[in-house]
């Protein structure tokens, strides 16, 4: 077995009398994407700064490449790259001496794919970082983290202030190629909440609600056990006592849709027991499970 990327056990956070984090557990594997779901506030950011020892856990144990980021720091944040929710330069650089500081603490820094990603973004490299847009500073930072070719991209809404489409052409085109130059050993952790953009990407998840992990499954697995079944009456619908057991129940007219969890097989059987004219199934995505989770 390889050393997890990530690996966090029963991790408890408390800001005064207020718990944001309980027993937290999670862990990554080398090469994953693995997203990290849930509404403002649940605790995500809280949990990455225990990651990068921004913050000192109350209790529980955090592990980076099977380093303690404690005692380890210096060895651990050499093989990451971080980019937070909201992004700061100092204001008397330019985006080429903002990119050239950021060069200067790392071992290995690849100048034709930061020239790449610059092109791309369209961000020119004389300008002052001052002046850029909250949008342009997300890729500014981006830019850096990337260039660096790390082991692990831990990104806390990385997409924030970026119009869609750079959005779509940096999740599909930067952290897809960013991964696949190094199959099997670049990792990404990425928080989230725009969840649909991302769904092509994520191998693993979790979904966090109030400091606790709701749900922790490989999305392909979540997306063949959460379904939707659709059908459509003649006459009167059935009860809903019929299928108690369905996650959620939706009345609409003539139609009755069902929302399962791993039972969609007995749900369906009995369903098509009340004799439908038609009866519909299809897999939900990664952001309806999650709204799913979350009710």
């Amino acid at each position: 077995m390889s050393t997890p990327a990530l690996e966090i056990r029963n991790l408890t956070y408390r800001y005064g009398r207020a718990e944001a984090l309980h027993g937290l557990s999670l862990e990554v594997e080398p090469g994953e994407c693995y997203g990290f779901f849930g509404r403002n506030g649940a605790g995500k950011t809280t949990a990455i700064k225990c990651l990068l020892n921004l913050l000192r856990p109350n209790s529980g144990t955090v592990r980076v490449f099977g380093l303690d980021p404690a005692r380890d720091e210096a060895a651990v944040k050499s093989r990451l790259a971080y980019v937070p929710d909201f992004v700061a330069f100092y204001p008397w650089m330019s985006v080429r001496e903002a990119l050239d500081y950021q060069a200067s603490f790392r071992s290995h820094w690849n100048a034709d794919l930061e020239s790449s990603l610059l092109r791309q973004f369209q961000l020119d490299p004389q300008a002052p970082s001052s002046g850029l847009s909250k949008g342009q500073r997300t890729q500014l930072a981006l830019i850096g983290a990337i260039a660096a070719e790390p082991d692990l991209l831990i990104l806390d809404e990385p997409t924030s202030g970026l119009d869609p489409l750079v959005r779509r052409e940096f999740i599909q085109t930067v952290i897809g190629a960013y991964q696949d130059a190094a199959p099997g050993r670049r990792t990404v952790f990425v928080s989230t909440h725009l969840i649909s953009e991302f769904e092509g990407l994520i191998d693993r998840f979790t979904v966090l609600d109030q400091g606790r992990a709701l749900l922790t499954a490989n999305a392909d697995d979540a997306r063949s056990r959460f379904r939707r079944l659709r059908a459509e009456f003649s006459g009167e619908l059935p009860p809903d006592r019929e299928f108690a057991d369905a996650k959620s129940i939706r009345r609409d007219g003539r139609s009755l849709e069902l929302i399962v969890n791993g039972n969609g097989d007995a749900v369906l059987e009995r369903l098509k027991a009340c004799r439908p004219m038609n009866v519909q199934t299809e897999s939900l995505t990664l952001e309806e499970i999650f709204l799913n989770s979350v009710k």
